[in-house]
């Protein structure tokens, strides 16, 4: 790989002695992983992935490739894990995200962080996830949708928008901040050609832009993890002494195996290709000591939501042995159960995405299925291989019975259908079914 004189310049008198092991690590293939939801962490789960390594600083990290596990996987389509580039998750394990908390990830597609930070939340709280192109946007959403969270609010702003609605609103924060990409260079070659010294430099000033932002967002004593897969210090450690010096921050030591310490920053975590299994990444946790606590926004109620919501109680009844609760929300003509009031927030998913109300019956949605654990439906159907293969195609298979089912593989929801006549007719969305 033919790396730019000046990176390898910065690089050189960074490193020292270490420099050259560095320049061997570009002949090593990237790492690849996966990371396990524990929300969906079934037996069959478990069985499939315990002759993997682990990644050291990632209790559901392991280290794969995708010629034993790939996208087209039942437990990757179930939601099961996501493919995470191994550095990646050192972020989220950094931060202590505890179960009722509410949690922002400000630049959050394609979702790696986000989802890593829903599963860590149980299902309580609030996630907001929120990606301000509109098209990874959408990447976002259908990964969070994935994975099955149920508290999660995709949203698609501009962070200043974000604080002047939701200020000091947030216990914990994640900002995954655009950058240069020096760390991805072995993974992402275009990186390279797009990388100059005043690219850094542009790609810090947005960075500082967004903290600005981020600050406001957080409660009084909140924590914010502020991440970067850059090497320049001043994406990184020069980022950190602005919010600390600039925006009233303090550090907080972060504690992972396997990582190495910023740049006489001993507080903040680094990690390079030579010294770890992973590509290059940066991650320090701060914690905002002034200001107070926001105040709380409840979504909003209205009379078509609650017709709606009937309909789903009928579906719920007849189909579910579970009942969900939350404040129902009518979003484009789909019924959702919202966390947090939208209002004039340019927004993908307000919360759970229940289904469509239809001539006066509900039709579940593929989120509500992958939302659900198997004993939660009433009526399923674990296909063999030929009828896995055939569903997932699109295809109807033998099927004894009546109305929704879910189809199960591996203990774990991948979809519906609903059966008439002998059969299950398909119900697996169109653009996922495989060709």
């Amino acid at each position: 790989m033919q790396l730019p004189e000046k990176f390898l310049e910065r690089m050189r008198a960074m490193l020292g002695s270490e420099y050259e092991a560095f320049l061997r690590s570009y002949d090593d293939p990237p790492c690849t992983g996966i990371r396990v939801n524990p929300l969906k962490r079934t037996e069959a789960v478990s069985g499939f992935i315990k002759d993997l390594e682990p990644v050291p600083w990632c209790a559901e990290g392991f280290y794969t490739d995708k010629s034993i596990i790939s996208g087209t996987h039942p437990y990757h389509i179930g939601g099961a894990f996501y493919f995470q580039e191994p550095s990646a998750m050192a972020a989220v394990s950094a931060l202590p995200i505890e179960e009722g908390d509410f949690v922002l990830d400000l630049c959050a597609a394609p979702g790696g962080k986000a989802t890593h930070a829903g599963a860590a939340l149980n299902n309580t709280g609030l996630l907001m996830a929120n990606e301000i192109v509109p098209r990874r946007a959408e990447i976002l959403a259908e990964n969070i949708e994935r994975f099955g969270l149920r508290n999660a609010v995709v949203t698609n702003e501009n962070p200043a928008r974000l604080a002047e609605k939701y200020p000091e609103y947030f216990d914990k924060i994640i900002v995954d901040a655009p950058c240069s990409g020096e760390g991805m260079f072995r993974r992402e070659p275009r990186a390279v050609t797009e990388w100059s010294p005043e690219h850094a430099d542009s790609c810090a000033a947005r960075q500082r832009n967004i903290l600005d932002s981020a600050v406001k967002l957080l409660k009084n004593g909140g924590l914010l993890l502020y991440s970067t897969c850059t090497f320049s210090e001043e994406e990184n450690e020069d980022n950190v002494c602005y919010m600390i010096e600039k925006l009233g921050m303090s550090l907080v030591n972060i504690s992972l195996k396997g990582v190495s310490e910023g740049i006489n920053m001993p507080e903040a975590l680094r990690i390079f290709p030579h010294r770890s299994r992973g590509e290059g990444h940066f991650a320090a946790l701060l914690r905002k000591n002034h200001g107070g606590i926001g105040i709380n926004y409840e979504p909003k109620r209205d009379r078509a939501a609650d017709e709606a919501m009937k309909l789903y109680r009928k579906f719920e009844n007849e189909a579910l042995n579970i009942h969900l609760e939350g404040t129902p929300c009518l979003f484009g003509g789909r019924l959702y159960l919202a966390h947090t009031d939208v209002d004039r927030i340019k927004t993908l998913r307000p919360g759970l995405f229940l289904g469509e109300c239809k001539k006066n019956r509900f039709e579940p949605s593929h989120a509500l299925a992958l939302a659900l654990s198997a004993e939660d439906f009433k009526s399923t159907l674990s296909p063999d291989d030929d009828e896995l293969d055939k569903y997932l195609h699109g295809e109807v298979v033998d099927f004894d019975g009546k109305g929704y089912a879910a189809v199960i593989y591996g203990q774990l929801p991948i979809g519906w259908g609903k059966a008439s006549g002998g059969v299950l007719k398909n119900h697996f969305p169109k653009k996922l079914r495989l060709k």
